[in-house]
């Protein structure tokens, strides 16, 4: 069955504002609301990083988790940004003290990188979130399939990613670790401009235009006024290559096609532009519809 879900944005919007986005979109058919959880935003001015916490919303949070970037693990930690073997390493080691504190009480864990003594998690809910893995390559998907609930990767990139690398590497785990493809949510943060007019869908990316600039141009960058500089050379047409851009509800169904027969059940939807209700209510009339008549 397919699930689609909308995306709020905690880089983008105020904790009140992502309430009202979140309940909205409920009440208008959303399956899901998925919110960033990052200590910085992609920039500086107008920026927010608010936080989400499972004891308010029981059975309804899940974690998603991924091997971090420099812009949200330098400034909270002062370390030397490392490189992808370290970094990879790092989160396995962090994603089993997690498991370690979420089920045990006085927890003393000496690892590699972190270690702990006596530590409890006080306030924890009764049941704990599922664990997503989001990964960009074949060593994080595979850990995915070994053993996350469920799988997180962004929309936007060269097919052969999601059908050479991601998904085989996904399978893969699975096998190893004799667990059937039903244990885990393939989910995809889809990128979506959708509006009446195709010029305001264009613009409305230059928000984030940051995610259009290359690994080598951001990789490293962990100052948001930095980021917000970098993003500011590109064109609005430039801005806006990472995104699934329409006017037509028909072709914006179509334009996602390849992604649900790779395999891909829950899509959660990232818009950029500002005016989120009007995205949501759009994104109900006219497209949320068509999706689940040509899918399930």
């Amino acid at each position: 069955m397919l699930r689609l879900g909308y995306k709020a944005s905690a880089e983008q919007f105020g904790p009140a504002q992502l309430l009202e986005f979140a309940v909205l979109a409920e009440q208008r058919g959303f399956d899901s609301v998925f919110i960033s959880d990052h200590f910085q935003p992609w920039c500086h001015h107008g920026g927010h990083a608010p936080f989400s916490l499972a004891c308010l919303s029981p059975g309804r949070v899940i974690l998603g988790a991924g091997s971090g970037e420099a812009l949200n693990e330098l400034p909270a930690t002062g370390m030397l940004w490392p490189e992808p073997r370290e970094r990879t390493a790092r989160f396995k080691e962090a994603l089993r003290l997690i498991r370690t504190l979420w089920n045990e009480e006085r927890v003393s864990f000496d690892g590699h990188y972190y270690h702990t003594h006596k530590a409890t998690i006080y306030d924890r809910p009764d049941v704990m979130p599922p664990l997503y893995v989001a990964a960009g390559g074949p060593v994080l998907a595979k850990y995915a399939g070994e053993l996350a609930d469920g799988f997180i990767c962004t929309s936007g990139k060269p097919p052969q990613l999601y059908s050479e690398t991601l998904l085989p590497n996904v399978a893969a785990g699975l096998h190893s670790a004799a667990r059937v493809r039903e244990s885990i949510d393939l989910m995809i943060e889809m990128k979506v401009s959708f509006d009446r007019e195709r010029e305001r869908a264009v613009q409305d990316t230059r928000c984030w235009a940051a995610l259009a600039l290359s690994p080598e141009q951001k990789s490293g960058v962990a100052d948001p006024l930095e980021l917000e500089r970098l993003a500011g050379t590109l064109t609005a047409e430039q801005s806006a290559r990472r995104w699934l851009v329409s006017t037509d509800p028909d072709e914006h169904v179509e334009q996602m096609r390849p992604y649900i027969e790779l395999g891909f059940r829950h899509l959660v939807f990232h818009a950029p532009g500002e005016d989120q209700a009007r995205f949501i209510d759009l994104y109900a009339e006219q497209v949320l519809p068509r999706l689940r008549r040509a899918y399930g």
